[in-house]
């Protein structure tokens, strides 16, 4: 069986059709940037038109490919993602490549934690929106889909899935993030439960578990500890970056990734085990 090894074969994205949730900002404005710089036709959908705009600017500025859209939308409900399926269709008559980007988190006390903004809307987005978003595209995402060439879904967790601290540098003082670990430990398993589900279809399910990047969720504890201290607990010596998070996210949708299905990679620069280290980690 001969095959085409070369770089600019296996990773290309070049003419891909790629939906991004919450890309208007943060690290789904990093992967929307990554996929239009390397030929593919992005669309970005967020709650907040003015920052969809200023982020398409942007990514236009770099594209390669066709400009990029957007699509003002509320993924926090079924209803909310039904009528993203429905412009996005309007539009198009297929989709490659679903990034389930869009998610929020709730910080407040352990005995007075918000039940509706605490537990119910964070799950309604952060894992809710993926399981509504995917079944609603999959007859998009499997057309003219193949093994070699299969629709790819991109689901953002967290390394929050991992790591059970919910009171820490990114939670006010007293504050904890209650229903942030488990919403983004539910997408892992989310992603596992599609991957087998859609494999049939061609279609593989992913997920990325994301450390620190600057964005608005992480903003309050960056300001608050300074970049500095961030830093220092990592062991690369820095937090993410747009190359890291748009790299892998190529990678996942590309031919190079086309066996790779029910994965959740942390990319956090080896973060997770200073947490657990018994003595302080030393440069060699």
């Amino acid at each position: 069986m001969s095959s085409d090894l070369r770089a600019g074969s296996l990773f290309s994205v070049a003419g891909k059709i790629v939906l991004v949730t919450g890309g208007g900002s943060g690290i789904g404005k990093m992967m929307a940037t990554g996929f239009a710089q390397n030929g593919a036709k992005v669309y970005i959908a967020a709650r907040k038109e003015n920052q969809l705009k200023e982020a398409l600017v942007d990514i236009n500025r770099v594209a390669t490919g066709p400009k990029a859209e957007y699509i003002v939308a509320n993924v926090g409900s079924k209803a909310g993602c039904n009528a993203l399926i429905s412009e996005f269709k309007k539009r198009e008559s297929k989709l490659h490549v679903l990034v389930n980007n869009s998610g929020i988190t709730w910080g407040g006390p352990y005995n007075d934690f918000p039940e509706e903004k605490g537990w119910d809307n964070v799950f309604n987005v952060n894992v809710k929106s993926i399981f509504y978003m995917t079944a609603g595209l999959t007859d998009y995402l499997s057309k003219d889909a193949t093994s070699r060439n299969p629709g790819t879904v991109i689901n953002i967790s967290s390394t929050a899935s991992v790591e059970p601290g919910a009171e820490g540098a990114l939670s006010a003082d007293g504050n904890g993030t209650w229903s942030y670990q488990p919403s983004k430990a539910a997408v892992n398993h989310l992603t596992s439960t599609l991957a087998l589900k859609l494999g049939p279809s061609q279609i593989t399910v992913n997920a990325i578990c994301p450390g620190l990047f600057p964005s608005k969720m992480t903003a309050f504890g960056l300001k608050a500890a300074g970049e500095e201290a961030f830093n220092a607990s990592q062991p690369t010596g820095r937090f993410g970056h747009p190359s890291d998070i748009a790299g892998l996210a190529l990678f996942l949708a590309s031919p190079a990734a086309s066996h790779i299905t029910g994965t959740h990679t942390i990319l956090d620069g080896g973060a997770r085990y200073l947490h657990h280290s018994v003595a302080p980690a030393t440069k060699l």
